[in-house]
């Protein structure tokens, strides 16, 4: 019987012929992510009674949910973690505005095609993007990580997303994985590993795959696949820390649910508040007003994102009483945009452009909201007081929609308003 991509990798990392749907394996990642939450789970860590960490080679962490610190508390955190990697040895360290955790492993070269990486964050799946398979584990599972590179995993059933067509600029795979998150609902591939293939995702950026892979979570899946191709294999070819072997489904593999989509008929998507599979066509919302637009996040905030924002705003302003906010996802990313001219663009506009972090996606600081406060916005989730205020609303879309509406004032549909050229 065929082996999925979930059920190959755990096998190869177990050192096993094969396992089966729900076998537990008994794994060494090849890599560890943490960030700002490092400093609770070396507390954790050092209440095992070992001294070091096993392998420090395999850690990686980065500073970026409050950066730069917004409060003595949040700078004692990151003071603690500097401290603990320096003792530690931890060479991967990545400090505040350097970027996104999401974004920086894929550009340093640890998100590998057929490599086990996990991390103490739940969207540590947008690194099947590149043919991993990663997921989120728990603070108290990365400080055990710390002390014996060694997890139990459970074998995860499969689900198949094929995507034939080609998606019809400015629809993005951001509407794409909206509308599937919208149709299987937030736990309708929970603890699934979830392989999205057809010519629709072939024919996408590594950028545009990401999307898919990190908002697979918000369906409840535990891992989120794309086939690995020339354009990973390209993107890989100076950034590598080490050599890796793709991993492929077999042909005859068994899924428990496949689901077919043609993204020639998809239209512009929004997350309606307060949950991400609350999903409905922009038509549907057209004319909300809004107070508030973020581009950027882990989700889009790479250069393809800004650049197709920015066709909106190029030659325009930001609508009175609109903020928009712009957070790159790392520093490669706001030197590309610089370069590019796109910050300039955004600045004309009005927007504030801020150092790349996590900003206000998780409400910690750098635009949260008010009671009674509207958001249009890139991120991942929308969930009631996430962006601060839970007398707020937030709205979930692609660049274009956030882009345009900011301009109008209102949410709206990227398809009916003019764009600017030359970004």
């Amino acid at each position: 019987m065929g082996q999925t991509f979930a059920q190959k990798v755990l096998a190869k990392k177990a050192g096993l012929p094969s396992v089966a749907v729900g076998q537990i394996v008994d794994v060494e990642p090849d890599f560890c992510l943490s960030h700002d939450n490092t400093a609770a789970i070396a507390k954790t860590f050092a209440k095992f009674g070992v001294e070091k960490v096993k392998n420090p080679e395999r850690f990686v962490i980065v500073l970026d949910h409050t950066v730069p610190a917004s409060t003595e508390e949040y700078a004692k955190g990151h003071k603690e973690i500097r401290e603990f990697v320096a003792k530690q040895g931890i060479k991967a360290f990545y400090d505040a505005g350097v970027g996104i955790c999401h974004q920086v492993l894929p550009e340093m070269g640890f998100a590998l095609p057929g490599s086990l990486v996990l991390g103490s964050d739940s969207h540590t799946t947008a690194y099947g993007a590149l043919g991993a398979f990663s997921a989120g584990v728990g603070r108290s599972e990365m400080a055990a990580l710390y002390a014996t590179s060694r997890i139990w995993l459970k074998t995860p059933a499969s689900f198949k997303i094929e995507v034939v067509g080609k998606l019809k600029e400015p629809v993005t795979s951001k509407d794409l994985v909206l509308k599937i998150i919208g149709d299987i609902g937030a736990d309708g591939a929970l603890y699934k590993s979830v392989e999205y293939a057809g010519e629709a995702i072939e024919a996408m950026s590594l950028s545009s795959r990401l999307v898919l892979s990190n908002m697979a979570v918000e369906m409840g899946a535990k891992n989120g696949y794309c086939a690995p191709d020339k354009k990973t294999f390209a993107f890989l070819e100076h950034r590598a820390v080490a050599e890796y072997t793709p991993i492929y489904p077999d042909a005859e593999a068994v899924y428990e649910r496949t689901l077919g989509y043609d993204a020639s008929k998809l239209g512009p998507q929004v997350a309606k508040p307060h949950t991400v599979d609350n999903v409905a066509p922009v038509e549907e919302v057209e004319g909300t007003k809004i107070h508030q637009a973020l581009l950027g996040t882990c989700t889009n905030g790479r250069l393809e994102d800004l650049r197709l924002a920015a066709r909106y705003l190029e030659g325009k302003k930001i609508a009175k009483g609109v903020r928009m906010i712009v957070l790159p996802a790392s520093q490669e990313v706001l030197l590309e945009a610089l370069r590019g001219g796109l910050i300039e663009i955004f600045v004309r506009a009005g927007a504030m452009v801020l150092s790349p972090g996590c900003g206000p996606c998780l409400g910690a600081h750098q635009g949260v909201l008010a009671a009674g406060e509207v958001c249009i916005s890139t991120a991942n989730r929308n969930f009631q007081g996430r962006m601060g205020s839970s007398e707020a609303s937030t709205y979930l879309a692609s660049p274009a929609t956030v882009a345009a509406s900011a301009v109008a004032g209102v949410i709206t549909d990227p398809r009916k308003v003019g764009r600017g050229g030359g970004a």
